[in-house]
């Protein structure tokens, strides 16, 4: 019989109190694991180690190599310390473990919770520490979180990294100081856009010196940043001077929580709404003095272009260019928009320059989705499974539900406002208290006012769209027979679109779609 051992240790176990919590390291799981073998009398196919990963992590290198290894059974065993150390996900026990190992003929077993699935009487013994092991994760995701929220709201940096400008203070956790270096660049990216200058032109001149992006300057200076695989990626661009004009952080201010992640078990983020940060002011010494930030800022909102929901923003931030990996910016001439690399003009010979219209992709994007739908959509069944009604009394149930929130919180602000005048009245509050507290509270009130309008105003669109009856045909066939893209149905249906430079002799742009389904 052949064993594939596999080992793993966390951060967590790191960070031991005492000496006999040492069990856990590799090398003891790895001479544990061994004299068992031994003793089974099992040859040993291979040691799989992967050193400073969490159980929940998908992405570890040897784990999936052992995976592999298995589905092309190149051993009968998979041994391991725990189950936890093989995985701390339910989700893997049962597709793993009681799934597809015994389909490929794997025997697992873990010699510590004595979990062996030769031995059919423990499988619910398994389960229960798969689960056990699920809440573990949970409650551990939780209690981060809860600690990175309150050091947000306190003011202290939590990245792993340093935004670009300033570095961690070594004398100080969660403090920023100046990295002069690179406040300089700062400095005078602020300085020319005061003056004029476009921020493609700004990304040029600092390219055109040589001057290193903030991904290339961390790696410069011996941070474990990761560097994107894709070519040019140590240029300026236009997004990294954008991203830089507007970020408080430049004037002291700490801002954090932009992004947020979708579960503890994804590493994948989403953007949160800008109510949702965490914003405390004067934290850190600012690199750029107010009146060049105000000046800045009333120079950025003077050139705003209020945003076209028709074909302009049709592909944003969805078209990347085949040849440089980058994203593709739109533009307009004579009046048809246009999708084009944003390394064409940030350095010379930064890129071919991927270049296609608008109106050109969408077309060829029509065509295949109408290709795809006609080989493999059953129409009438696609009518037949879409619970449309259904659907919008759900979302109606939901959005009484968060209306009532709404409505309730507002009645606590308008009897907290009647508690301060009282107290106001009563002497418990001098003036000055009364009017910061009274200010705070008329407009967190007059904000959840507007929201609730809003949901008030969405409600009433759901009730008519209710009130018109099952219109699940109409529904498919907005899919299915298409004329006209719209950006719902773009943001839906497209993960990302890959555009290449055109064909010479032809009008031939090469595309490949990267569908969400």
């Amino acid at each position: 019989m052949k064993a594939a051992i596999y080992c793993r240790l966390s951060e967590e176990d790191r960070n031991k109190q005492f000496e006999t919590d040492d069990s856990n390291s590799i090398q003891n799981q790895k001479a544990m694991l061994l004299q068992y073998a031994m003793e089974q009398r099992w040859e040993v196919y291979n040691l799989y180690s992967d050193d400073d990963y969490a159980g929940s992590d998908r992405r570890r290198p040897e784990f999936n190599r052992l995976l592999e290894d298995a589905k092309a059974h190149r051993f009968d065993i998979v041994l391991c310390k725990t189950q936890s150390r093989f995985t701390r996900e339910l989700e893997l026990v049962e597709k793993y473990i009681h799934g597809l190992f015994p389909i490929w003929g794997i025997r697992f077993v873990s010699i510590v919770d004595n979990a062996d699935t030769a031995n059919k009487g423990n499988k619910k013994s398994r389960q229960i520490n798969g689960l056990v092991n699920e809440w573990y994760l949970e409650d551990m995701s939780e209690n981060i979180r809860s600690v990175l929220t309150n050091r947000r709201q306190n003011g202290f940096h939590i990245g792993a990294f340093a935004l670009y400008g300033y570095k961690k203070d070594p004398d100080q956790k969660g403090h920023l100081i100046i990295d002069e270096e690179a406040a300089a660049v700062v400095r005078e990216v602020f300085t020319l856009f005061s003056q004029g200058y476009g921020k493609t032109a700004i990304a040029r001149m600092l390219n055109d010196r040589g001057i290193p992006n903030p991904t290339e300057y961390k790696r410069l200076h011996g941070l474990r940043y990761q560097q994107p695989k894709r070519k040019n990626s140590t240029l300026w661009k236009y997004f990294a001077i954008s991203d830089m004009l507007t970020n408080e952080i430049y004037i002291g201010n700490m801002v954090q929580g932009k992004y947020g992640s979708v579960s503890y078990k994804t590493k994948q983020n989403k953007p949160r709404p800008q109510s949702e940060w965490y914003r405390v002011e004067r934290t850190h010494e600012a690199i750029i003095d107010r009146p060049l930030w105000n000046r800045v800022q009333s120079m950025i909102a003077e050139r705003a272009k209020p945003f076209d929901c028709g074909t302009v923003g049709l592909f944003a931030r969805k078209a990347i260019c085949a040849n440089c990996g980058y994203t593709m910016r739109s533009s307009k001439n004579r009046g048809r928009h246009y999708l084009q690399c944003s390394n064409r003009h940030v350095a010379k010979d930064a890129c071919i320059g991927s270049f296609i219209s608008v109106e050109k992709l969408e077309r060829m994007v029509i065509d295949e989705l109408n290709r795809l739908a006609a080989a493999y959509l059953d129409k009438d069944e696609l009518e037949r499974s879409i619970e449309f009604c259904e659907n919008l009394q759900g979302q109606k149930r939901q959005l009484l539900e968060t209306l009532s929130a709404y409505e309730k919180k507002i009645a606590e602000y308008t009897k907290g406002l009647r508690d301060l005048y009282m107290d106001k009245v009563k002497g418990l509050l001098n003036d000055s208290d009364f009017s910061a507290l009274s200010k705070e509270f008329s407009s967190e009130k007059s904000r959840l006012e507007r929201v609730l309008l809003d949901g008030q105003r969405q409600l009433a669109e759901l009730e008519d769209r209710i009130a018109v009856g099952d219109n699940r045909k109409a529904l498919a066939e907005r899919y299915v027979n298409l004329e006209h893209l719209t950006r719902e149905i773009v943001e839906i249906l497209i993960d990302h679109i890959t555009v290449g430079k055109r064909i010479p002799g032809t009008r031939d742009v090469p595309i490949e779609i990267h569908w969400n389904f």
